[in-house]
C-alpha cells in the first residue's frame, strides 16, 4: 500500500511542476492569486531550485516578479513543516540572488532583497480548510523567550481539491483542470 501512495504523490507533484514550468501558466496562476493583471511572462524570472544539492532539497516552483520572490509548493499530504522547508528554500534562493548580483553581505550598503511569499497548494485526501496560515513560530520550542523570537516565516496553504477555493479555481483554468485530473485519478 505504501508503494501506491508514494507513486500517487509523485505523479501529482510531477504534473504540478510540469504545468507550472510554463511561464504563461505561472503568470496566470500568479494573477489569479493576487488579483493582478500582468500580461508579459517575460517579466518572470524563474528561480526554481532544480536538482540542487542543498540538504537534498528541491522546490516545486519559484520565481521573481515585481520585487516579490514567490515560492509555490504542491502537497498531497498534510505537512506542518512547510514554513521550515520554505525558510531553507528562501535562504538558498536569496543566497543565489545576492551572489548573482555580485553583492557582499559584509558591505556597508544595505542589500535590497525581494519580499518572499510562500503558497502551498494542498490536494490531499484528509479534510483541510480552504485557507490556512502555517507559521514557523509554531515549531519553536516553548520558553519564556518564544514571544521575542527574531524570526517568523509564514506559508499560506490553499486547498485546491474540487469544491474548495472555487473562485481561485475558476480564475485559473489550468489549476482547475489539474484539480479535476487529480480527482479523476483518485476515483
Amino acid at each position: 500500500m505504501s508503494d501506491v501512495l508514494s507513486v500517487n504523490r509523485e505523479h501529482k507533484d510531477t504534473v504540478f511542476r510540469m504545468i507550472y514550468r510554463d511561464r504563461e501558466e505561472l503568470l496566470i496562476l500568479y494573477n489569479a492569486l493576487n488579483g493582478t493583471d500582468y500580461e508579459d511572462p517575460e517579466q518572470l524570472t524563474v528561480t526554481t531550485l532544480e536538482n540542487a544539492i542543498y540538504f537534498g532539497m528541491k522546490n516545486d516552483v519559484s520565481f521573481l516578479l515585481d520585487s516579490r520572490m514567490m515560492l509555490y509548493e504542491h502537497q498531497s499530504t498534510w505537512n506542518p513543516n512547510m514554513p521550515l522547508r520554505n525558510l531553507f528554500y528562501i535562504a538558498r534562493l536569496l543566497e543565489k540572488h545576492i551572489n548573482a548580483g555580485k553583492r557582499s553581505m559584509y558591505s556597508s550598503s544595505l542589500i535590497r532583497i525581494p519580499a518572499p511569499h510562500f503558497v502551498v497548494f494542498y490536494n490531499g485526501q484528509s479534510e483541510e480548510s480552504e485557507y490556512r496560515e502555517l507559521n514557523l513560530s509554531d515549531s519553536f520550542m516553548k520558553s519564556a523567550f518564544t514571544e521575542q523570537a527574531a524570526l517568523e516565516c509564514r506559508a499560506l496553504m490553499l486547498n485546491i481539491n474540487l469544491g474548495h477555493n472555487q473562485e481561485l479555481l475558476e480564475s485559473c483554468k489550468v489549476l482547475w483542470e489539474y484539480s479535476y485530473f487529480i480527482n479523476e485519478v483518485r476515483e
